[in-house]
Order: structure tokens, then sequence, then C-alpha cells
């Protein structure tokens, strides 16, 4: 038993570290995402993964439309929003 845990020992503690620091935040980020992007409602100002600023206008299964400013409209994918503006950092603007 001894020699057991001299061997696999040191690789148990490294699959934990690894664990811990890599997979479970990766997982946190990813399950926070699916969440931003099932509360999306029209009216939220939004910000593409290209970097596009819009107001959502229309939402569908997968396709947003967003107003992108002077009655320019585009559609994207409900993946393709990367980030909702918040009510205070429109405030900073």
């Amino acid at each position: 038993m001894d020699s057991f845990l001299n061997q696999f020992g040191p690789l148990i503690i490294i699959f934990a570290i690894f664990y811990f620091m890599i997979i479970r935040p990766q997982q946190k980020r990813e399950k926070d995402r699916r969440n931003m992007l099932a509360s999306l409602k029209e009216g939220d100002e939004v910000i593409t993964i290209g970097g596009i600023y819009g107001k959502i206008l229309n939402l569908k299964e997968d396709v947003v439309t967003l107003d992108v400013g002077d009655k320019i409209k585009i559609k994207v994918t409900r993946s393709a929003i990367g980030n909702v503006i918040k009510k205070s950092e429109k405030d900073e603007k």
C-alpha cells in the first residue's frame, strides 16, 4: 500500500490541482455564459463577440435581430452575443 501511494500520490495531487485550477473555473464560466444567453430579452444592449454594439429588437430560437444605429438592423446567432451591457457601464460612457 505504501508503494502505491509513493507511485500514484503525486499523480493524484497533480490531477486535483489541474481540476481545481483549470477544469472547474472553465465549467463555471461556461455555465454563466449559458445563463446569460438564456436570459436575453428585447431591449437589452449587447456586444457581439465581433465587437459590434447593438440593442436587441427581436429574439427567436437561435436568431437575434440587433439595431446597430441609423436604422441598420443585423441578424446574428444567439451564440454570437458576447456580453450584455449593464446599466452602470452605459452611464460611465
